[in-house]
């Protein structure tokens, strides 16, 4: 007899980061998955267990939806968090993520130590924790996390809580600190850092691009999606004792890439006529974000812990551009 699949709950399933996961996961007949957004979640097409997958459209900051969600996947494994407003979007409309990216977090948590206890939370924070100020050089783990926005502020309250939880024993967590993710297929974000994919993207689609600061050298720590998706997989089996009880954090593995190396890349594989397609132009707002963040991280904590990394901004643009010729 053929083993029951283990349910997994992935919030913010409409966006980018939730397909990407369940479009591996769904090729695993070990797995059974709820994906759930505020919008209707897509199931990723060329599956191999199409069958395993629920959608569950709902306000996951709405209670009643939180316990039809939690019972449709009983007995749960493990829950991604993903859904949240973006960075550009929480400094906008404070309110609106506080609501979001803290207050329905913490009730879901809550929820889940009261129905499944124990159970494997992996919530995605971000490295927008870090702000001035920071080392010239890497960032350690020994840096103070001194988040410069709201985005960053309220993933860090999230971080702090689940720590506590964690410590508790209420739940098993991982807090994952993840690098800007490039190249993003689709559409521009609110994400400041959307531009980051947005100038490989458009260029592509013969699309303009718009780069909010007139700094070739300015760098920002990045990963490839499927990087990031290999190290969800990893910390989804990932032993709980490899980080401390009160410290759940881990930063996920990226790369310091300058905006001139990313149009360096783009030239070289998908044409010098795609840079007619930048343009740069200053944003006082999106820069002040994005100069706020650490252009690069220590990963010898994470690549202990088994995470992988890419190699350079020519694989991060090659494996985008190549995918588009599949």
């Amino acid at each position: 007899m053929a083993p029951i699949p283990k349910n997994i709950i992935v919030t913010g399933a409409g966006g980018f980061i939730g397909p990407l996961l369940a479009s591996r996961l769904l090729n695993d007949p070990g797995y059974r998955l709820i994906l759930t957004d505020i919008v209707e979640p897509p199931i990723p097409s060329g599956v191999k267990y199409l069958e395993n997958a629920t959608t569950l459209k709902g306000d996951i900051s709405d209670p009643l939806f939180v316990s039809q969600l939690l019972a449709t996947a009983r007995p749960l494994h493990a829950i991604f968090i993903f859904h949240g407003i973006m960075s550009a979007g929480s400094e906008a409309d404070w309110d609106l993520s506080l609501r979001v990216n803290v207050n329905s977090v913490r009730d879901l948590l809550l929820a889940l130590r009261n129905t499944y206890p124990g159970v494997r939370v992996i919530y995605s924070s971000s490295q927008a924790v870090y702000g001035q100020p920071l080392p010239a050089g890497v960032v350690t783990d020994d840096v103070t996390p001194t988040p410069e926005g709201t985005y960053g502020a309220h993933k860090l309250m999230t971080e702090v809580f689940i720590n506590d939880m964690h410590r508790k024993g209420f739940i098993d967590a991982f807090s994952l600190r993840f690098p800007t993710v490039s190249v993003r297929p689709g559409r521009p974000t609110n994400a400041a850092s959307s531009f980051l994919s947005g100038m490989i993207r458009e260029p592509m689609k013969g699309e303009e691009c718009v780069v909010p600061l007139k700094d070739r050298s300015f760098k920002s720590f990045l990963c490839s999606p499927n990087i990031l998706q290999e190290n969800l997989i990893r910390v989804l089996n990932m032993e709980s004792s490899k980080l401390p009880k009160h410290i759940r954090h881990i930063n996920v593995p990226g790369i310091s890439v300058s905006t001139q190396e990313l149009m360096d890349a783009l030239a070289k594989y998908g044409g010098e006529d795609k840079l007619k397609y930048l343009k740069e132009e200053t944003n006082p707002d999106l820069e002040r974000i994005l100069r706020s963040w650490a252009p690069e991280l220590d990963t010898t904590t994470p690549l202990k812990l088994g995470l992988v990394k890419d190699e350079s901004a020519d694989t991060l643009v090659k494996q985008y551009i190549d995918s588009l010729k599949s």
